[in-house]
């Protein structure tokens, strides 16, 4: 979440006020709206869902703002009633991702592996850390995300501010950890809050979705989505002095080999989860096929005034590349709305979307921290 702009005390008024207004005029049994042909129904309730982790078996992993992490039982069928799967030693185990045998966790200050087996509905033994993040203390973004490779560990972490040059090594990038074991080491750095990570399956790229700064001329920068792996070497983003298409925050930045993204969003959308909906499309739920092998990207809104709206957006990629190129003069063309209406034209809310994941059986688990409760969205008729 951004919480680093200077408003004026009227706006601030103002922001404070729209926000406020979410409880009183959502209705209890608002939902967001979906395609036609597809279905959405809340499958669970737990207050301040963040990432999610979909288990071969059909259970749901989900990541909150507390020490606890919550199963949801057979997510893809019947979904029972949310338990609690483990409670972590540190606040903010947001961050969830399965592979390798385990399930592994990011909280504010570390990363942690906790062994799973498909069908394990608590935590087998308690969680171990394998690196410390924010080792000189917290400000700033609180959580830490993670996603698992086919040998290495991702773990994003925030930027401690808006804009500055940070001491702390671990913030405002993504590190790499081996599976194997070993110590923390950059991927990409100056990269603001890269809260959004996914793997391609299909091709095991890493992808991160971007929260840019704040401060700028209205509208920029542009949030980004962008092919990590793509960039060679330890990969510079430039935060805090270069954006978008070479271009530079302060006078003098030199801006000239920083890496430039492979898709763009509007600017103070917020990129929280993304994940990749799969090739193969098996499952009874699958999606028809103009959705395999894209992305879909949770954007939670803003608080900017005014507001931008929080929703879920599809992005169509072919191996990695997206259909449409950036255009540096329209952030709108590379992406198409998928899960919209958590804010109507006043500015009320019923949600803010932040994980997502899709399940074994092809359906799509939207989680949301403002409403408190996880999505489940299907097509509504054969695929």
């Amino acid at each position: 979440m951004r919480s680093f702009v200077s408003l004026s005390p009227a706006r601030a008024v103002v922001a404070a006020v729209l926000l406020l207004a979410v409880p009183a005029c959502a209705g209890a049994d608002a939902l967001p709206t979906v395609p036609a042909g597809f279905t959405i129904e809340v499958i669970a309730h737990i207050r301040a869902a963040r990432e999610l982790a979909a288990a071969p078996n059909g259970d749901l992993l989900v990541g909150t703002n507390s020490r606890n992490v919550f199963l949801v039982p057979d997510a893809e069928g019947s979904a029972g009633a949310p338990r609690v799967f483990a409670v972590m030693p540190d606040e903010d185990a947001a961050g969830v991702a399965l592979g390798d045998g385990a399930l592994f966790v990011g909280t504010h200050s570390g990363v942690w592996r906790i062994p799973y087996a498909a069908g394990d509905r608590q935590a087998s033994a308690a969680a171990r850390q394998l690196a410390a993040v924010r080792t000189q203390g917290g400000g700033g973004h609180s959580t830490t995300s993670v996603a698992v490779g086919s040998d290495r560990l991702y773990v994003s972490v925030g930027s401690s501010c808006n804009a500055c040059t940070e001491s702390d090594p671990t913030r405002a990038t993504i590190q790499e950890l081996p599976l194997s074991g070993g110590a923390l080491r950059p991927k990409a750095v100056r990269i603001r809050n890269a809260i959004a990570l996914a793997i391609d399956p299909a091709t095991g790229a890493l992808w991160a979705g971007v929260a840019g700064q704040d401060e700028l001329e209205h509208g920029h920068p542009y949030e980004i989505f962008d092919d990590v792996s793509a960039h060679g070497g330890v990969v510079d983003y430039g935060w805090p002095v270069c954006y978008e298409d070479h271009v530079a925050a302060r006078a003098g930045a030199d801006c000239a080999n920083v890496a430039i993204s492979r898709v763009v969003f509007p600017a103070y959308e917020t990129p929280i989860g993304a994940t990749f909906y799969p090739l193969g499309g098996a499952g009874a739920h699958a999606f028809p096929p103009q959705y395999r092998g894209g992305a879909f990207v949770t954007l939670h809104g803003s608080w900017h005034v005014p507001l931008v709206a929080p929703r879920v957006v599809f992005v169509p990629l072919r191996e990695d590349e997206p259909l449409k190129p950036v255009d540096w003069n329209d952030p709108n063309v590379q992406w198409q709305s998928f899960l919209d209406g958590f804010q109507t034209s006043f500015g009320w809310r019923i949600g803010r979307p932040t994980g997502v994941a899709v399940g074994p059986g092809g359906s799509l688990f939207v989680a949301d921290d403002a409403a408190g409760v996880i999505y489940r969205i299907r097509p509504s008729g054969p695929s």
